[in-house]
């Protein structure tokens, strides 16, 4: 059986990992962390809810250099508010067995705090890329002395059009540096970034793209649009801890509102509340003490919560692509989870279409043709042409 110690992890973070009662690696982690400890350029691939943090933060933090005022020796890069905040989190008891600093910078709060971190000095800055450039603006930081960096779920960088300030970004670091990039897929302008700024990358691929969110078990109920709130309701009661997907920030804080007044605690996450909002609600949720996290699909790329029972799909999904991510954030780490899509009548063949290209359907069974009985004449050969064409 594998460990972090057999992995090379130093005596110290593997004690930081035991605490918190992760002692066996997950397979990108013992994929990763020997190349990564070594030195080396990394691209992973990894679904969701695989233990990406660990694989790039144990190397990150057992590698990082101290920092001086306003220029970090580390950057990780993450494309959302919650994300970048989550990855503050789960590396600082490692960075702190190492007297080495973490912390996050994202859009939505004030820039002081983020400005006298900046000043103090940051080992490791963990940065969504919009603030990020706000901040190099403001010469509050200067990246020439990052040689460590890490582009998480790449992917998602692409989908919200971040990809031009990443490698604007990444330029400006040093030409030394170590690149880690993880992503849930390498191809298209994934691939673009690995060959622009990653030298000689070990590639390390963990589990089929197509079957990353497909271990939960799914579910397709015709449900009418009248009575989706009180099957919602019903569904949480049943499974625990669950995310609910609208389209919409209103159709979001419309549902989270009428399922607290079925006596379901729920609360909603999108891009219209304000970044201490999205903070507490997700807090509550991952705490317990709200069973339903009602969210739409830009909230939800941020949403990494461990123990999620249930998904369900309030509105349909846009595309295949959108059910995978959104069903992702279940059945994560090989937990078990359930998938509910609530299917008007209306939609039901769009629905049956997107079970077909996720290969969640069996194939429509053929049609036997009827066979006359034996000596009786068509009907139709029968008429003449031009009943034919009367008819």
């Amino acid at each position: 059986m594998s460990s972090f110690a057999n992995l090379g992890v130093p005596e110290d973070l593997v004690d930081v990992l035991s605490a918190r009662d992760v002692t066996q690696p997950f397979p990108i982690q013992e994929a990763t962390i020997p190349d990564l400890l070594d030195g080396r350029d990394v691209c992973g691939r990894a679904p969701t809810g695989s233990g990406k943090t660990i694989a790039f933060g144990v190397p990150l933090v057992a590698r990082v250099e101290r920092a001086v005022s306003k220029r970090p020796r580390a950057l990780v890069l993450a494309p959302t508010r919650e994300l970048a905040a989550q990855i503050e989190r789960e590396l600082s008891p490692l960075a702190a067995a190492r007297r080495r600093s973490v912390f996050a910078i994202y859009g939505g709060v004030g820039y002081e705090p983020q400005r006298r971190a900046l000043r103090k000095g940051v080992d490791v800055l963990v940065a969504c890329p919009g603030r990020l450039e706000d901040l190099i603006q403001q010469r509050l930081v200067d990246l020439s002395d990052v040689d460590i960096v890490v582009i998480d779920e790449a992917d998602r960088m692409a989908d919200m059009g971040f990809l031009p300030a990443v490698r604007r970004i990444v330029d400006a670091t040093a030409d030394d540096r170590q690149t880690m990039l993880f992503s849930a897929t390498l191809d298209g302008d994934v691939a673009v970034l690995t060959r622009a700024y990653q030298h000689d990358p070990a590639r390390h691929e963990v589990g089929d793209p197509e079957n990353d969110a497909m271990d939960a078990d799914h579910r397709f109920e015709t449900v009418e649009l009248h009575d989706r709130l009180d099957r919602v309701a019903e569904v949480v009661d049943a499974e625990g801890a669950t995310i609910v997907f609208c389209r919409t920030r209103r159709g979001a804080d419309k549902v989270a509102k009428k399922l607290g007044h079925a006596g379901v605690e729920a609360a909603a996450i999108h891009g219209g509340r304000s970044q201490n909002q999205r903070d507490r609600a997700l807090a509550r949720f991952a705490g317990g003490s709200v069973d339903a996290l009602v969210a739409t699909d830009v909230a939800a790329r941020g949403i990494h919560v461990d123990d999620v029972a249930c998904v369900v799909h309030f509105d349909p999904p846009v595309d295949a692509k959108t059910y995978v991510h959104r069903s992702g954030r279940t059945a994560r780490k090989g937990a078990s989870g359930v998938v509910v899509s609530l299917v008007a009548s209306d939609q039901r063949r769009d629905s049956v279409k997107l079970q077909r290209e996720l290969g969640l359907a069996p194939p429509a069974p053929k049609q036997e043709r009827r066979r006359r009985p034996a000596g009786k004449p068509s009907r139709r050969r029968n008429r003449s042409r031009s009943q034919r064409r009367a008819g």
